[in-house]
């Protein structure tokens, strides 16, 4: 057997430093290419409620939209920021293909208005709405000088981090048996597991965002890499509405808290990559959240009751 198929990955290279105060300019820089990829969704996905249709996903090779209606009509395309060989990629499903660098000091604005041509050569005329959307800057994500940072190392240590959540926040949603969805979120920059109940709710009437997407009762476990607000990556998870006693919830494990700053329970990154098994320790974190703010919240307790389960596995053929 050769070396490489022998060779253990150590747990710090899986579970890697990648708090937002680490790579901050990078960070905003990604960020805002994700949004060209939102937008993209946004206005060719079909509908779907809460906002799911302008979710992107994290695969393998990093950020992308589910495959998307072509506006000439010739088939289906995507668009990733592939995070291996930090490229835009634009893909039309009759193999046809664009990919723009991602480079150091190549500037959002450069990289949108190359995305955008692609999109339209390979698959038709489309127009976005440039603001970006849930950030601190408001400049045109087509005329974006100022975010040009872009730093590899730092890039793929947040992809490897993002994996290993995504992993986590798949098998916290695997056994649930009501409407759930895990996506990655190009307005917080964040991946998010949200488990519905079933009941409607009342949106807040003033925000357009949550006016469209919190119309449900919910709750949402995630993760992302931390911003100005709050510098440090982390595990996140709350309800909504929110149900009274909810802040005073002791979630597990030790270091887990409710941050009356951020509105949400926290389970700080390091915390998580500090211990002896990451893994198990931020399912832990989402389970225990879930439990609390399902039981506070009045959910069926059978529903509620299937994030512990398994499901039966496949019948044998004949």
């Amino acid at each position: 057997m050769s070396r490489e198929a022998t060779e253990v990955t150590p747990m710090s290279s899986l579970w890697p430093a990648t708090s937002y105060g680490r790579w901050a300019e990078t960070c905003d820089t990604l960020h805002a290419h994700s949004q060209v990829l939102g937008k993209l969704a946004l206005r060719l996905a079909p509908p779907e409620p809460e906002l799911h249709h302008a979710a992107l996903r994290l695969t393998a090779r990093g950020w992308e939209t589910s495959p998307l209606p072509a506006p000439n009509g010739t088939g289906a395309f995507v668009v990733a920021l592939d995070l291996r060989t930090h490229e835009a990629v634009v893909e039309h499903s009759d193999g046809r293909r664009r990919r723009i660098p991602l480079t150091p000091h190549r500037a959002v604005g450069e990289v949108a208005r190359d995305v955008l041509g692609a999109v339209r050569r390979l698959a038709g005329a489309v127009e976005i709405n440039p603001t970006p959307q849930e950030v601190a800057w408001q400049i045109p994500l087509v005329e974006d000088d100022e975010h040009a940072h872009y730093d590899r190392d730092a890039v793929g240590d947040y992809f490897t981090a993002a994996t290993q959540a995504a992993l986590v926040l798949a098998e916290f949603r695997a056994p649930f048996r009501g409407r759930s969805t895990l996506s990655a979120w190009w307005g917080g920059f964040d991946l998010g597991v949200s488990l519905y109940s079933g009941r409607p709710a009342e949106p807040p009437p003033h925000d357009y965002i949550r006016r469209n997407s919190a119309d449900a009762q919910a709750v949402d476990v995630g993760w992302w890499p931390g911003d100005a607000r709050y510098p440090k990556a982390a595990f996140y998870g709350y309800a909504f509405p929110f149900p009274e006693g909810l802040a005073a919830a002791a979630v597990s494990p030790g270091g887990a808290r409710w941050d009356e700053g951020m509105g949400e329970f926290l389970f700080d990154w390091d915390s998580v990559r500090g211990s002896a098994d990451p893994h198990a320790q931020a399912l832990h974190f989402a389970r225990s959240v879930f439990r609390h703010a399902s039981a506070l919240g009045g959910w069926d307790q059978v529903l509620a009751g299937s994030i512990d389960g398994e499901p039966p596995p496949p019948l044998r053929q004949n």
